[in-house]
């Protein structure tokens, strides 16, 4: 059974048909990427699926429940959490403040509690802080806990987001450029931490990425949308070699971006070799 299957969505905002019969697959513990040009429909479809738009047509389906009518909380509390392409913190607040926040699903005390500062929202309350630190040393966050969030360089607050999404404690973890301004060492860095976490917490992600080698190091399968459609699907290498997928990247015809696409895999053929020669790992 599948952690997540979105089936035949279709979404339409006024005149502009976003999604026509989008459908996907996450299996468990996979990691799929969801890559496309701007505006092909990528965050349009992560929003269907975590409740943030309602689609006209099909279904969003979550260990085997269908959430199609079902909100982002209650979602966010079945075991999704996300990130946002822009980034999703509040930004006058610290970063261990923005942790605390993700865990309210987590409270156990009730609002009054909280209020007059009970006794009994003590254990909880450093419960929460305990994990909040956990999860940012295992990202390499902790000496920025107290910093407050404005002023921090944009990458960084794009990892302080996936170790805000990771405290709501998710089974299925959605990134929205996760890579976004990085550079290719930072990028390869992040890919080594995506697959750690998985292997840690026993998460399936679902990512957003520009950043194809990423993409193609770590992801188990790809979906490329076009235009609100989908245009391919399959392993990494043959998605991003596929004609049509550079076509829709570089606006060539086919003929032109068949030439290129074994262009690509050639290039990325002998960059392998290279890296064999040397003993360097490569993408």
């Amino acid at each position: 059974m599948p952690v997540l299957e979105a089936s035949d969505v279709s979404i339409r905002f006024g005149g502009v048909q976003a999604l026509t019969d989008v459908t996907l697959r996450v299996d468990e513990y996979e990691i799929v990427g969801l890559i496309g040009p701007n505006g092909a429909g990528k965050t349009t479809i992560f929003n269907c699926i975590t409740g943030f738009y309602r689609p006209q047509r099909g279904k969003v389906t979550f260990k085997g429940v269908d959430v199609s009518d079902v909100g982002p909380h209650d979602r966010s509390a079945m075991g999704m959490g996300r990130t946002f392409q822009n980034v999703g913190l509040v930004k006058t607040e610290t970063v261990l403040d923005n942790m605390l926040t993700a865990q309210h699903a987590a409270i156990d005390y009730s609002p009054l509690a909280g209020i007059v500062g009970s006794p009994t929202t003590f254990g909880a309350e450093r419960r929460l802080r305990q994990r909040a630190d956990a999860l940012l040393e295992i990202l390499h966050l902790g000496h920025l806990r107290d910093r407050p969030v404005a002023g921090l360089p944009y990458g960084v607050l794009k990892r302080v987001e996936i170790a805000t999404a990771l405290a709501t404690d998710p089974d299925l973890l959605l990134l929205d450029e996760p890579g976004s301004g990085l550079g290719p060492e930072e990028a390869d860095k992040l890919g080594d931490e995506l697959l750690g976490l998985r292997h840690e917490f026993d998460l399936t992600i679902v990512m957003i990425e520009h950043h194809v080698p990423l993409v193609v190091r770590i992801c188990d399968y790809v979906y490329c949308l076009n235009f609100g459609q989908l245009l391919t699907e399959g392993k990494p290498l043959e998605v991003r070699n596929h004609p049509e997928v550079v076509a829709a990247y570089l606006g060539e015809e086919a003929p032109e971006a068949e030439a290129e696409a074994e262009r690509l895999e050639a290039a990325h053929l002998a960059t392998e070799m290279r890296a064999a020669d040397t003993g360097e790992v490569g993408v």
